[in-house]
């Protein structure tokens, strides 16, 4: 076997018979022999001309192909229970693997199913009231599952990603995302995907509560840890198991503060903080391309990272062709996140362009303990909701930003609640306002031609990049530091980011879970 890389314009499918020639001249084999090839990886190569760059394993006509198959998953009906707490992407990629394992997972969401979740969503966008229980955050497939739905990492150090990869497409992903540099399955598609993972999970004998938000955990002397849940009816009711997965997500602030009543260790961890930029997507099309951009190719996309004065500027979660959404998980605060669906084809580009911090940079919130940077993360969120007295997104041109000037009028956004002209740099913190000020005319002039422009409107804020709060684990057996059996995990634990990356530290709870429990 060898690898090799081909180019095609975007627009043409790969020739079979370039795939051959290559693959004959790279395996020095006879043109009449028919090679056997798979790729393993496309990527856009825009650099000069716009083409697909194929990486490909070529195999001689009697070699294996190479392949990957997924373990089965077992009927787990009468077996020993987990506790998994959260149906985002680490709560179902750890139920997945406890099929796999043979334990029974016993999921507990505080949020609605994948579709009844829409509704919540649709009433905070077109009425500002947030359901503390099912919003964007909260709710089957998590923050994830209304997020476009990037799968980005590729870092096999935390374990084998196919096993993510080929998952999701066994439940209704397109195989492109085997492939894809850049995968994404979209905000349109996820929510079956999200389904048929539940269905499968249910099916072999696991369990879903929905609208089960979890208000205590305790280890009992029997050796088993409990979650007692609370349901809207004012109801309560306890699960009990020797193990218990907390994938509760980076915005489950009340889980921080139940650790922290307990007297559990938790740690202040330092995350990034900024603003949602929009741009109109034909100004990214055409910086990207080089002014070459047709119809048939991809909207563009575009990442950066840069360091000013010491501390991290960076692009996240870019949305080509995407919208903006509320992502309030509580009532009087200001937050944003972006999603896309498949097609990517709204006219507005967005992505978080964040200031990384941490503890230190505050120190007036020290007296918070290991909740220092959540209380920080919060009040810059009320801060927000205070100016414009909803969650109406405080926003300014982007040039007008940095020079410190009021915008006079604002472009259209995709935000649905809408937007309200804003002094963002006196709103945001200094330490961060003034590293935006200096990095976004750098990476207008240093790397994306016209991105430094008034045509880009900034809105506040975004804030739930990470969780601000690490709940420590041991490094070996993945469980809580005081609490045996009890695995923090994902995005809420602050051990991942992204869908990824989530899923597969799930996974790896999943694996100790199921080994300590037998």
């Amino acid at each position: 076997m060898k690898e090799i890389e081909i180019t095609s314009p975007l627009g043409l499918p790969l020739s079979e018979d370039v795939i051959q020639a290559a693959a004959v001249k790279a395996l020095g084999i006879s043109p009449k022999q028919k090679a056997k090839y798979r790729i393993v990886r496309r990527s856009i190569d825009a650099r000069k001309d716009v083409l697909y760059r194929y990486k490909l394993e070529v195999y001689r006509p009697d070699e294996p192909l190479s392949s990957y198959e997924l373990p089965d998953y077992k009927d787990v009906s009468s077996s020993e229970p987990v506790i998994v707490v959260g149906a985002g992407p680490a709560g179902m990629f750890a139920s997945l693997r406890l099929l796999m394992e043979g334990r029974k997972p016993i999921v507990l969401e505080r949020g609605k199913d994948v579709h009844a979740r829409k509704f919540d969503m649709a009433i905070l966008s077109k009425e500002g009231r947030v359901n503390e229980d099912s919003n964007y955050c909260f709710g089957e497939g998590g923050a994830g599952a209304f997020s476009d739905g990037k799968l980005f990492t590729r870092s096999s150090k935390r374990g084998d990603i196919r096993e993510v990869l080929h998952q999701l497409v066994r439940f209704g992903a397109d195989a492109s995302i085997l492939v894809d540099a850049h995968p994404h399955i979209g905000s349109d598609k996820l929510p079956l995907i999200v389904e048929n993972i539940r269905k499968c999970i249910v099916e072999h004998g696991g369990e879903y509560h929905f609208s089960s938000r979890v208000t205590d955990i305790e280890r009992r002397s029997d050796g088993n840890i409990a979650a007692t849940v609370s349901h809207p009816d004012g109801t309560f009711e306890v699960f009990a198991a020797s193990s218990l997965i907390l994938a509760c997500g980076h915005s489950a602030r009340d889980i921080y503060e139940l650790f922290h009543r307990k007297g559990w260790e938790i740690q202040a961890k330092g995350f990034a903080l900024g603003v949602r930029v929009e741009h109109p997507q034909s100004l990214i099309n055409k910086a990207r391309y080089h002014g070459k951009y047709q119809p048939y190719m991809p909207a563009a996309e575009y990442s950066f990272v840069t360091q000013i004065e010491g501390r991290g500027v960076f692009s996240f979660c870019m949305c080509p062709g995407g919208i903006l959404v509320p992502s309030a998980t509580a009532p009087m605060e200001t937050v944003l996140n972006g999603m896309s669906n498949s097609a990517r084809n709204s006219r507005w580009a967005n992505a978080g362009v964040v200031v990384s911090v941490e503890p230190e940079d505050f120190p007036e919130y020290s007296k918070f303990g290991p909740l220092a940077l959540l209380r920080f993360q919060q009040d810059v969120e009320r801060r927000m909701y205070d100016y414009s007295g909803s969650i109406k997104a405080p926003a300014q041109r982007m040039m007008d930003f940095c020079r410190r000037v009021p915008s006079t009028g604002l472009p259209a956004t995709s935000y649905h609640p809408g937007a309200v002209n804003a002094p963002l740099y006196e709103l945001l913190p200094e330490s961060v306002s003034l590293r935006l000020k200096y990095a976004f005319p750098q990476v207008g002039n240093n790397m994306i031609k016209g991105y430094y422009t008034n045509e880009a409107l900034l809105l506040g804020v975004e804030s739930r990049t990470s969780s601000p709060v690490r709940i420590p684990r041991d490094v070996d057996t993945l469980e809580h530091v005081q609490v045996s059996g009890l695995y923090p995990c994902g995005e809420g634990a602050g051990y991942a980011g992204g869908i990824v990356s989530s899923a597969l530290d799930g996974i790896n709870c999943a694996i100790r879970a199921s080994h300590r429990s037998r």
